[in-house]
This record gives structure tokens, sequence and C-alpha cells, in this order.
């Protein structure tokens, strides 16, 4: 699948899901979350292909989510961290394990997190900035910003917020 196609399209979503939404990109940012940073390890966890896990790795290090630093000289084996904007990627991944945890954990949750803040269990939420309030689909409303535009991936949504039909 051509993921490239997906950073042309004049939405945030698309970019990011050509970035990173494949199982296997997510589940290698869910491994780096929880400490794992050498290719045998991630691969080890994973049980992937190690052409499908170099791949992944190559694509999140070009789009500057993680950096690939020399441990072992002979062989030259690879240490991946998470860069700053990696790091953002983490309420998307927690995110998603909320939403598994309730819909499809049938056993229960895999693991629990805990606020090392205040040291309680919690469920991630999606909060504003602004109040704390919690986002959810009936307090949201989208309004046009500087960089929508009607493309491929955006034609009828950039209809719906500008109120112009094209």
């Amino acid at each position: 699948m051509n993921r490239d196609r997906f950073t042309a399209m004049a939405c945030s979503v698309a970019r990011t899901a050509g970035l990173v939404g494949d199982p296997w990109t997510l589940l290698v940012l869910r491994d780096l979350f929880l400490g794992l940073t050498r290719f045998d390890e991630l691969h080890r966890d994973l049980g992937v292909a190690t052409n499908v896990l170099t791949d992944r790795l190559e694509r999140l290090v070009a789009a500057g989510l993680v950096s690939r630093t020399p441990y072992q000289r002979n062989p030259v084996r690879y240490r991946y961290q998470l860069t700053e904007p990696g790091e953002q990627l983490y309420g998307i991944v927690l995110s998603l394990l909320a939403w598994g945890d309730t819909h499809l954990a049938d056993e229960g949750p895999p693991m629990h997190l805990v606020h090392t803040t205040c040291g309680s269990s919690t469920t991630p939420v999606v909060t504003c900035d602004h109040c704390g309030g919690e986002l959810a689909v009936d307090n949201v409303e989208v309004q046009p910003g500087p960089g929508g535009r009607a493309a491929p991936g955006t034609v009828v949504i950039a209809e719906m917020l500008t109120g112009n039909a094209s």
C-alpha cells in the first residue's frame, strides 16, 4: 500500500495515518514507549519479519520520530529512541489502548496504567488544553483552519466547513 499518497491531503488525520497508521508501526511505537530500544528486543517481542521491522523503523527514523544510534560496532547494532515529535504520539497510542481495553479486551486489559504523579490507576481521555474538560464528539465544533482546502480526501469536508459547494 502506498501510504505516501496521504501526505498530499489537506488533512492532518490523513497525513498522520499515512505515517503511523499501520499496525506494525503502531506496535513498534508501543514497544518504544514501553522502553524497548534494540532491534533484537523489538523483533523478539513483536515476532514480525525482520524486513517488515526494518521498513517500519526506517520510516520512523526518516520522519524524525525515532533516532537511531549505534550501541555496538562489530557487528554494528543500533538503539532506537523516540524523538520529541515521536514522544508526542504517546496520546494516540494511549487512546488506542483505552479504546481496545473497553471494546476488545474480553478477558480484561492486558496492562494497567498508573499515573506516577498521583499514584492512581488511570484510563486515558482526550481533554481540552484550555479548560481541562473531556473532548467528545458531541461537545466539539470543527471550524475551517488556515491549511484547509478542497483536495482529494477533503472535498466534502472543505465544503461543509466553508459552506461553499464546488
